[in-house]
């Protein structure tokens, strides 16, 4: 998600059984305490956000369109079944929108010196999907739904539709009217520290734990090797690489990114995991298989370390599990510096402002 995912109605329960079909009873106890407790914190999260000026709810829309989920996903299958690769598109742009002025759907603005037109936003793709959802829901309900609340609900749709659990959305946002190309260097980088990446999220009121859990979205999706091929020739000017990477890994890299070749060539984040969500990605930044450095600093530094432990089950420590908290963290980043009310508006096509 950095610079540089049908519903199954029992999804949910066929997950708590492979658990509990693996693990002993006391592990059964300890798993099962951990889905309700996350739960219960997941509904009161997104309770949280109905807020008494006019802010996001789940059920936003239950009078107005009341279709409006089921025709957003039928937009997001029918492309992602056409292109996997729309899968990741869509969450990336999710992230990307709510980390440039909040999730107001800016990044869809067409134009010069837009967002969408900025070089971080360059490898985004399904925005024609967004705008295919928009068509058919302003037949269904002309001039209710946003187009942020439509991204909000696409990148659901594609952790779903890739393999991850799903989530209640909290709707309501209106869209902004403004985008600037030049607002795109405050999003998260390839290259950027642990600590400027706290920063940058901490800006959003995310947290470490918010960080480690929407990182691990990279689970799905790929990368250009013109965003990581210096990790594996000349790292910080040495003429060596990055010694973060798996020596063991470093062959299978520079087969895929030659020195200087071929640099929009694309590369799985998550190594086996290209098109499945899950916690794989964990597991591959644990044995030095991070393909980007922003995603390897997250085990190499300990303030990061500790959180990639907790969704590997390290024994002794709180354990996290990765579906779960990430649907929990999408509705926390979902709202963040959301436009409701006159603060913003509907827009009648993503492409443009009213």
């Amino acid at each position: 998600m950095y610079t540089i995912i049908s519903h199954t109605k029992n999804k949910y329960i066929h997950y708590k059984s492979l658990v509990v079909m693996e693990v002993s009873s006391l592990s059964k106890t300890l798993i099962l305490l951990g889905l309700l407790l996350a739960t219960h914190t997941n509904l009161a999260l997104v309770q949280g956000y109905k807020g008494g000026g006019g802010g996001t709810r789940v059920g936003f829309y239950k009078s107005t369109c009341p279709g409006v989920e089921s025709i957003v996903q039928s937009a997001v299958e029918s492309a992602v079944q056409a292109n996997p690769t729309i899968a990741p598109g869509l969450l990336r742009m999710f992230f990307h929108d709510c980390f440039i002025n909040g999730c107001d759907a800016s990044i869809l603005i067409n134009g010069p010196s837009t967002e969408k037109s900025a070089g971080p936003n360059a490898f985004l793709r399904g925005f024609e999907v967004i705008d295919a959802a928009k068509s058919k829901l302003e037949k269904a309900c002309p001039g209710v739904v946003s187009c942020s609340d439509i991204l909000a609900l696409a990148a659901r749709d594609s952790v779903v539709l890739t393999g991850g659990l799903s989530w209640q959305v909290p709707l309501g946002r209106r869209d902004g009217r403004v985008s600037r190309g030049s607002d795109t260097a405050n999003l998260p980088a390839f290259n950027d520290s642990i600590r400027v990446q706290i920063k940058k999220f901490a800006d959003k009121g995310l947290d470490i734990q918010d960080l480690v859990t929407l990182v691990g979205g990279h689970t799905i999706g790929t990368a250009a090797c013109a965003v990581f091929s210096y990790r594996l020739y000349n790292f910080n000017n040495t003429n060596r690489p990055d010694t973060d990477i798996n020596p063991s890994f470093l062959p299978q890299l520079r087969a895929l990114c030659p020195n200087g070749v071929n640099e929009l060539r694309r590369v799985a984040l998550d190594t086996g995991s290209v098109n499945s969500f899950g916690g794989s990605f964990y597991a591959n930044l644990k044995y030095g298989r991070g393909v980007i450095e922003s995603d390897a600093k997250l085990w190499s530094d300990p303030t990061t370390q500790r959180f990639v432990q907790r969704f590997l089950g390290y024994r002794g420590l709180h354990g996290l599990i990765f579906d779960v908290e990430f649907g929990r963290a999408m509705v926390k980043m979902g709202n963040v510096e959301v436009k409701t009310g006159k603060r913003g508006e509907i827009r009648r096509v993503c492409t443009a402002t009213n």
